[in-house]
């Protein structure tokens, strides 16, 4: 675990990010989410597709797409200095200028997130010049290149080969790595990637996780990795946020998480890996899906598919439950009644 300062970095409180409908209703898809993030420490949110992963990540940076808001909470940052901005609160070219200066995001498939017209270096080129508090404005040739070549060093590519070349020519995990690399080109002090190995091959996947583990060891930024891939986030992370349903249902240590979890989805989830190492076990499938948004069932949102589902779970939705109180954010606190009566065996092994 990497040592961290007294202050976060980033501070969500009570986050609700909604979505208007085709009919003019309003859904929210994350709810009331909570949690501080310390510098240099990696947080990775785990959870099924369609529990608010995404979109509370691009929350974070007010990427969302025109239909989203943000209608409840705050989202303060601490970065370079002492002073506190307000992230929902930055006027338009104030948010820009924040962004990739201070907080940066790597988006789910690489591909979509280049201009196909474009080669790589063209396209760091207009990052830096996008910046000029940070002397892009006058960036000469030269310097676009010299910068990029080392970024691009850093993630183990070859410059001379993937500077000149246009995103299409270059394999997936060539991309995913550039785009890392660009991300990185104002280095922010906050990074969020939103499935960084999706798609890619495990060679290749065991590249990318190699590269993040040395870029913060080296330039220790804050990490938010969203993650299925609960082999990773173990490998990544340092602390784990269990979302289902738009709410944070689980978090604490990556221990505490793949070793011991009190929650019974977290657990579910676990149970659901095949392991990478010993025989393989019968896997146990969560029964059902996931509640659709605009239809939640009463008391907790997991209780339909929970197997210690009591009447109680049917009549509260209950908050985060402090179960081992740690400093720098990093207790472990699970929304469950029963957490005491979770009983788990499986335990997720980091890729080899």
């Amino acid at each position: 675990m990497i040592e961290t300062a007294d202050e976060p970095i980033l501070s969500v409180r009570d986050m609700v990010v909604a979505y208007r409908s085709g009919n003019g209703q309003s859904v929210n898809a994350v709810r009331g989410v909570s949690f501080d993030l310390y510098p240099n420490q990696s947080l990775a949110l785990v959870g099924e597709s369609g529990c608010g992963k995404t979109t509370l990540g691009l929350g974070l940076l007010r990427l969302l797409p025109r239909l989203g808001s943000i209608p409840e909470g705050s989202v303060t940052y601490r970065g370079r200095s002492d002073t506190e901005v307000d992230v929902l609160k930055l006027q338009k070219e104030e948010l820009r200028r924040w962004r990739w200066r201070e907080a940066a995001m790597v988006f789910q498939g690489a591909m979509n997130s280049f201009n196909p017209v474009l080669r790589i270096i063209d396209q760091m080129g207009d990052t830096i010049r996008a910046h000029p508090e940070k002397g892009g404005t006058n960036a000469s040739k030269s310097q676009i290149w010299e910068r990029s070549a080392e970024l691009m060093r850093s993630v183990r590519l070859e410059p001379n080969q993937v500077l000149p070349s246009y995103p299409h020519e270059l394999s997936g995990g060539m991309r995913q790595r550039v785009l890392i690399a660009m991300s990185l080109l104002l280095d922010p002090k906050l990074l969020i990637l939103d499935e960084p190995t999706t798609a890619l091959d495990i060679l290749t996947q065991r590249a990318v996780v190699d590269v993040l583990q040395e870029l913060r060891a080296d330039r220790k930024f804050a990490m938010i990795f969203i993650s299925h891939d609960l082999g990773v986030a173990a490998e990544l992370a340092d602390r784990v946020a269990t979302m289902y349903a738009g709410r944070i249902i689980e978090t604490g240590t990556s221990r505490d998480i793949f070793y011991g979890p009190r929650h019974p989805y977290t657990s579910g989830l676990i149970n659901a890996v095949p392991p990478v190492v010993g025989d393989l076990p019968e896997l146990a499938s969560i029964p059902g899906s996931p509640p659709g948004l605009n239809d939640l069932p009463p008391g907790c949102k997991f209780n339909p598919r929970c197997s210690y589902a009591e009447d109680m779970c049917l009549e509260t939705d209950p908050d985060l439950l402090m179960i081992s109180p740690r400093p720098h954010g990093m207790s472990h606190e699970a929304a469950c009644l029963r957490w005491q009566d979770v009983v788990h065996e499986r335990k997720v092994v980091a890729r080899a």
